[in-house]
């Protein structure tokens, strides 16, 4: 579905059109064209193959979705997919991409699998014509910010359930939700790592020396993209630190947990095997057993049977055990 289709000249929006008026606007000078897709069919992408003159292993890449992120380059076209990552209603993520090709004189962006619109990335971009007159390449870096800038709500959120799951460790009874939910925690971080990490490294090829030619002129904005997925990069290797720990804690307290258990049971046996001992002693049936013929054997028997209980009870409580 086209979203819009714009030109600009100097930075200046000039007008909106039609796919079928795009071939006019394209090499005009100091110009360049803004196209921008959502979920588009094949058709619609193959008029834009046919259009812009794009490779078809970048274009097939767009079609199929789901792809690793990563800039390539296609002679004087630049291919960049970026993993957008949204919180659906249930607090799942869900992984959409945004594909970008970016040439002299035109950008095309395809998002698929994404609820997150980009029309707030073109009114920011042309609240600043000094900066959109860079042509492409700044339109290259303005989508890619907006994706990156999104991943912080999501990183915050893992933080502050981290927390929240922190504050329970030392919850009685616990443990094995306490793990669930730290595992879970981690394989959502691990997906956007999927998303942080590749991109890290395409773009710190855009803001090198040998950047594209279409990234010439903001080089300096690619490096502030990179400083915010370093950023984010470290904000996930400390969480997942973070999470390694509190499973150990976890762990350990589960540890702890059975260990009192087995202690009351140990103690509990205790007790009733120095009973069953002496009712075993006084059940034998031997005919000589003086015990047998007292007036008061029974009651004895009772007083020690239950005085033997009531020290090991008190011993054992006293040592922590009960």
């Amino acid at each position: 579905m086209l979203i819009n289709c714009v030109a600009y000249r100097q930075g200046q929006r000039l007008s909106d059109f039609s796919l079928d008026e795009l071939p006019a606007h394209l090499g005009q000078p100091d110009s360049f064209v803004w196209v921008a897709l959502r979920d588009p069919d094949e058709a619609e992408l193959a008029r834009m193959q046919q259009i812009f003159n794009l490779h078809e292993l970048a274009v097939e890449d767009a079609r199929h979705g789901q792809q690793q992120p990563k800039v390539e380059e296609y002679g004087d076209c630049l291919f960049a997919v970026i993993n957008t990552i949204e919180l659906d209603a249930t607090d799942e993520l869900r992984v959409g991409q945004v594909s970008v090709f970016a040439g002299p004189g035109f950008v095309l962006s395809v998002r698929s699998g994404s609820q997150q619109g980009l029309l707030g990335v073109r009114e920011r971009a042309e609240r600043e014509p000094h900066l959109l007159r860079q042509g492409p390449g700044f339109v290259l870096y303005a989508v890619m910010d907006a994706v990156v800038d999104r991943y912080f709500p999501i990183i915050e959120s893992f933080d502050v359930e981290l927390d929240a799951i922190e504050s329970q460790i030392f919850a009685p009874g616990l443990g094995r939700t306490n793990i669930e939910r730290l595992y879970a925690l981690k394989q959502r971080i691990t997906t956007v790592r999927h998303a942080v990490s590749p991109l890290l490294e395409a773009v710190a090829k855009l803001s090198s020396e040998r950047a594209p030619g279409v990234c010439n002129h903001s080089r300096a904005y690619f490096r502030d993209v990179n400083d915010h997925l370093t950023r984010i990069q470290r904000t996930l290797e400390s969480l997942r630190e973070s999470i390694g720990t509190a499973i150990q804690v976890n762990l350990s307290m589960v540890t702890i947990e059975e260990s009192e258990v087995t202690k009351r049971l140990a103690a509990w046996a205790g007790i009733f095997g120095a009973a069953t001992a002496f009712a075993g002693i006084w059940g034998m049936n031997f005919d000589h057993m003086p015990e047998l013929h007292w007036r008061w054997g029974y009651l004895a028997a009772l007083g020690l049977i239950g005085t033997t209980c009531g020290v090991l009870y008190w011993r054992f409580r006293r040592a922590g055990w009960l």
